[in-house]
């Protein structure tokens, strides 16, 4: 019983973790991206998932990192947004990493397309003495996708093998 909340409350509670920093730091931890690879692994094994589908998400996950650290050379994304959805994908697995990426894209856009209509907007004094608000209203920072990340993982973590295996073993 413990070890399946466990896999049931990890995940999320680091995607919530990755996106509340994410929004008022700007940032996402290299131990975020690190705890939920590290996770995986041992929660995986001690379900019972299989080896062979324990491998087969990390190749998920390092095919993710390889991508998104391309789209980070070209400026596209930030390094930590990269990590975060490489981490993500080892959780999500092949099954469901297109699920992810469009689903991640569409509330990206969205996300950026609010934060580029609030930077043009005047910000009272009193919300600009916040250092996150200044942050985002600056637009000379990027956008912290790593919310869009997060949501979209937890969006479609309950479809995965992972999810169902902590529920009915």
């Amino acid at each position: 019983m413990v070890l399946e909340a466990a896999t049931l409350i990890i995940f999320p509670w680091l995607m919530a973790f990755a996106a509340s920093t994410d929004l008022f730091t700007m940032t996402i931890s290299n131990r975020v991206s690190l705890a939920l690879i590290v996770s995986f692994i041992v929660l995986a094994l001690l379900v019972g998932l299989p080896v062979d589908l324990v491998l087969l998400n990390l190749s998920c996950g390092a095919a993710i990192l390889l991508i998104t650290f391309a789209f980070f050379a070209f400026g596209w994304i930030g390094g930590g947004d990269a990590k975060l959805a490489a981490a993500t994908a080892v959780w999500l697995g092949w099954a469901q990493i297109l699920n992810y990426g469009v689903i991640a894209s569409l509330l990206g856009g969205g996300l950026t397309l609010a934060i580029v209509h609030m930077r043009k907007a005047p910000i009272p004094q009193w919300a600009l003495a916040k250092g996150w608000i200044a942050r985002l209203h600056d637009s000379d920072n990027g956008v912290p996708y790593g919310i869009a990340l997060a949501a979209a993982g937890l969006l479609v973590y309950p479809q995965t093998q992972f999810w169902r295996a902590a529920l009915y073993g």
